[in-house]
C-alpha cells in the first residue's frame, strides 16, 4: 500500500504562498507535474500511491478525475495570481497508469495548463504508461493532443522476471509498444528497467538490454529493485519465499548497462538515466535535480515554488472533497532554508554528468572532495575544472560520495 506523507506544516486553506515565493517562481524554469493514481492492478513492488477499483470501493474513480484536476489548476492560477511563471516548459503525466485515462481526459488537462499559463513553443510533454495500456490508436490521439515524449514500464525483458513483479504486460509488448510510439510521431520515447529482483540471471537483464536498444528508443532509465516496507513483494521475502536483493548483483547489472547502453550510443547524465542525445535527455526530471519549480496536481502529488515545499491529501476521495469544498488539497508543506537548498542542490546534482561546481561546497565537503577524488570516485578531469563529477565507480557509490561532500 502507498506508504505515509511527512507531517510538515498546515497548507492555508486557500493554498496561500508567501510573498517570496510567488515572485521567485519560475526563475529557474517551470514545469507541471499530474498524478493519476489509478491502477488496473497493484505490481508487488509499488509502494506507489496508487489504486485499483478494488481498493477505491465506492470512492473517487477515474469518471471525474480530469474534472478534479483541473479545479486544483483553477486554484493554482489564483494562489499565484499576479505573478504567474512565465511559462510551462515541461508537462510530466505519472501515476499510477495515466493512460488508463481516456486520451481525450488527458488532452483536457493539458489544454487547461496551456490555457492558464501557456505551454513554451518547445515544451517537452510527458506521459507514463503500462505497456498494455495503450494502443496504436491511444498512441496518435495522444500525440496529436501535444504529447511529445512517452515512458514505458517494461522493467523486463524476461517473462519470469516479470511475473514476480506481478506486471501484466507480456515480455515483448513493452518493445512493440515503444515502436508504435515512435511510428505515431512521439519525439522521445523512454523504456524504464528493474534490475535485481530475486531470481533475475545476468542472461536475462542481458536479454532486456538488448530489447530495449533494438527497439530505437532514445532514451534508458535503469533502477536497482528496491524492496519497501507494506508491498507483497517484501511479504514474500520475509516468508522465505523470495530472496532479498543483493548489492554485489545490483552493482554487476549497472556496470552491465553502462556497458551495453554506452557501447550502443547512448550516454549517461543522471545516475540512473541514459539517453543518445541531449534533446532527448527528460527535462521535466532535470528541472527536478536543478532546483527548478513545478506544481504537482492530483492526490498526493508533491510541488516545489520558490523555496516551499508541500503535498497533497493522498486519498483521491480526499482530494475530491477538498476540491469540491473549494479548498486547496494540500496537506502539509515545508519553508526550505537557505542550508536545506544547498543540501539539497548537492544530494542532487552530484547524480548528473554535469556534476557539481566545488564552490558550492563548505571547506569540510571540499576536503571530502579531495578524499572521494583520491579514492577514484570523482573525476580528475572534472576535479581539475572545478567541478565534482561520478566516475563509474563514483556511481555506484553516489550515496557515499554525498555523505563525504556533506559531512
Amino acid at each position: 500500500m502507498p506508504g505515509t506523507l511527512p507531517a510538515g506544516e498546515p497548507v492555508p486553506v486557500d493554498g496561500t504562498l508567501p510573498d517570496s515565493a510567488r515572485v521567485e517562481v519560475g526563475t529557474r524554469g517551470f514545469g507541471v507535474y499530474v498524478h493519476v493514481p489509478f491502477c488496473a492492478s497493484r505490481c508487488g513492488y509499488c509502494d506507489f500511491n496508487t489504486y485499483t477499483a478494488s481498493e477505491l470501493g465506492g470512492g473517487a474513480g477515474r469518471d471525474g478525475y480530469a474534472d478534479q484536476v483541473l479545479a486544483e489548476l483553477t486554484l493554482a492560477g489564483r494562489v499565484l495570481g499576479d505573478n504567474p511563471p512565465p511559462r510551462v516548459d515541461t508537462v510530466f503525466v505519472g501515476g499510477g497508469t495515466p493512460t488508463l485515462l481516456p486520451a481525450d481526459d488527458l488532452a483536457r488537462i493539458l489544454d487547461g495548463i496551456d490555457r492558464l499559463w501557456g505551454l513554451a513553443g518547445d515544451v517537452e510533454v510527458t506521459t507514463e504508461a503500462n505497456p498494455e495500456s495503450v494502443t496504436r490508436e491511444s498512441l496518435k490521439a495522444l500525440r496529436a493532443a501535444g504529447y511529445t515524449r512517452i515512458s514505458l514500464g517494461m522493467q523486463s525483458a524476461a517473462a519470469g522476471v516479470l511475473a514476480v513483479l506481478d506486471r501484466r504486460h507480456s515480455a515483448g509488448r513493452a518493445t512493440a509498444a515503444a515502436e508504435e510510439a515512435r511510428e505515431v510521431g512521439f519525439d522521445h520515447v523512454n523504456l524504464d528497467l528493474i534490475y535485481g529482483t530475486p531470481g533475475e540471471s545476468a542472461d536475462d537483464f542481458a536479454a532486456s538490454l538488448d530489447a530495449v536498444v533494438d527497439a530505437g528508443v532514445d532514451h534508458v532509465s535503469a533502477y536497482a529493485l528496491i524492496v519497501e516496507d507494506g508491498t507483497r513483494l517484501a511479504a514474500r521475502m520475509r516468508r522465505g519465499e523470495l530472496p532479498y536483493p543483493d548489492d554485489d548483483t545490483a552493482a554487476d547489472r549497472y556496470l552491465a548497462a553502462e556497458a551495453r547502453l554506452s557501447g550502443a550510443g547512448f550516454s549517461w547524465y543522471e545516475v540512473s538515466n541514459w539517453a543518445t542525445s541531449a534533446q532527448a535527455r527528460c527535462r521535466h526530471n532535470l528541472l527536478y535535480w536543478t532546483g527548478g519549480d513545478w506544481w504537482g496536481l492530483g492526490p498526493g502529488a508533491h510541488s516545489h515554488v520558490g523555496g516551499v515545499r508541500w503535498w497533497n491529501v493522498k486519498h483521491p476521495t480526499t482530494y475530491a472533497a477538498r476540491l469540491g469544498a473549494g479548498e486547496s488539497p494540500g496537506q502539509g508543506r515545508e519553508l526550505l532554508s537557505t542550508a536545506d537548498r544547498r543540501v539539497e542542490d548537492v544530494m542532487l546534482r552530484l547524480r548528473l554528468a554535469t556534476g557539481l561546481p566545488l564552490a558550492v561546497l563548505d571547506d569540510a565537503g571540499r576536503a571530502g572532495a579531495a578524499e572521494a577524488l583520491a579514492a577514484g570516485l570523482l573525476s580528475r578531469s572534472g576535479y581539475a575544472a572545478g567541478r565534482a563529477v561520478l566516475t563509474l565507480r563514483g556511481r555506484l557509490l553516489a550515496d557515499a560520495v554525498v555523505r563525504d561532500l556533506l559531512p
